[in-house]
């Protein structure tokens, strides 16, 4: 049923999943219904005890531009019999729909679902996405706030975050301040760095682990010294690769005539090997850094302890020198102990001889 209803006849629903509303946008529909008024009817339902005979089930942009806009009423669709949970099912189809949830809104009414019995599968089909995409959105929930604000504030995109989401949180504001900051070359390397920082997180033999044998320590300094070799020899092909450039196509078509199709394909299978060898490189030297990162943070953290330590022990000895000195308790003489009585029919010990006077 459609009728014109009254805007103070109806109440936000204060369980909405969406709760960041664009100031700009707003304001562009504001105009927009000063203009041409609302186009399209919010959706309402009865309630009772909630200050005012309707709630909004869909709409809400519209309601409060319609309030800025001057307007006294709106067009609204009156649903009958539509219990709480029906009509926040409803309010989280329309906002995903539209895509008018910020990620973690989206990723907080999918949490909802859940916690109602809802699988990955049955929120996918009904939202018309991926069992993945369910997933990912759900692994955002454990973002740090600060995180989370700037996920929010897309200043972190959403494959980023959750390689972030994966991390501990004093780890996660480090990645994302971060990148944030410009540290990084590309989201990529974020995304390594962050992966690096799990992994080191896991492998806390990183920072147990007892200093390397002298043999370990040769064999890693010929490890090291191989693939400087191989990296060395890879920058060789540089100064090569620049001097093919330069000549014209046809001068080449001309001196190497039909073997260029060999040539191509010589120069594809090196691209493609560079490209892996370039992933893994970067894979790696996030690793690096992490690892780098989870020491400083516990050499952070032990110096931590130390300092802290430290200024008690001047306190401590003060304390023991104005403390009263301890004085030894007297001893006091004991009597010596009564002969034990002797068992019925036993005789009593001889006296020992007195010594014999010279």
């Amino acid at each position: 049923m459609f009728k014109q209803i009254e805007l103070d006849q109806i109440t936000a629903n204060p369980e909405q999943p969406r709760k960041f509303f664009d100031a700009e946008k707003h304001q562009e529909l504001v105009q927009s219904i000063k203009q041409v008024g609302v186009l399209q009817a919010v959706a309402v339902r009865p309630v009772e005890g909630q200050g005012a005979p309707y709630m909004l089930v869909m709409g809400e942009r519209r309601w409060r531009a319609a309030q800025d806009a001057g307007l006294t009423s709106v067009p609204a669709r009156v649903i009958e019999n539509m219990d709480d949970q029906e009509a926040y099912i409803l309010a989280i189809t329309e906002n995903v729909v539209r895509a008018d949830m910020t990620i973690l809104e989206e990723a907080g009414a999918y949490a909802d679902l859940a916690a109602l019995g809802w699988d990955a599968k049955k929120i996918a089909d009904k939202f018309g996405k991926s069992e993945t995409h369910i997933k990912w959105r759900l692994g955002l929930l454990t973002l740090r706030p600060e995180v989370a604000t700037m996920v929010d504030e897309k200043k972190i995109k959403p494959n980023l975050a959750w390689h972030i989401a994966q991390c501990s949180p004093q780890h996660q504001i480090i990645v994302a301040n971060r990148y944030v900051r410009g540290d990084f070359d590309s989201e990529a390397d974020a995304a390594n760095f962050a992966q690096g920082l799990r992994m080191a997180e896991q492998q806390t033999s990183l920072i147990t682990e007892e200093a390397p044998s002298v043999e370990d320590q040769e064999k890693r300094k010929k490890e090291k010294a191989k693939a400087a070799d191989k990296l060395t020899r890879v920058e060789a092909i540089l100064p090569l690769l620049e001097e093919l450039t330069k000549h014209k196509p046809e001068d080449l078509a001309t001196i190497l005539g039909t073997e260029l199709g060999r040539y191509v394909r010589e120069i594809d299978r090196l691209v493609n090997r560079a490209t892996l060898a370039r992933r893994i490189l970067r894979q790696a030297n996030g690793l690096a850094e992490a690892r780098e990162t989870v020491a400083a943070t516990a050499r952070k953290a032990t110096a931590a302890d130390i300092a802290k330590q430290e200024p008690e022990a001047p306190a401590q000895a003060a304390a023991r020198a104005n403390a009263p000195k301890s004085v030894a308790p007297r001893v006091r003489k004991l009597a010596a102990p009564a002969p034990k009585p002797q068992a019925p029919g036993t005789k009593a010990p001889a006296k020992p001889a007195e010594p014999v006077k010279a």
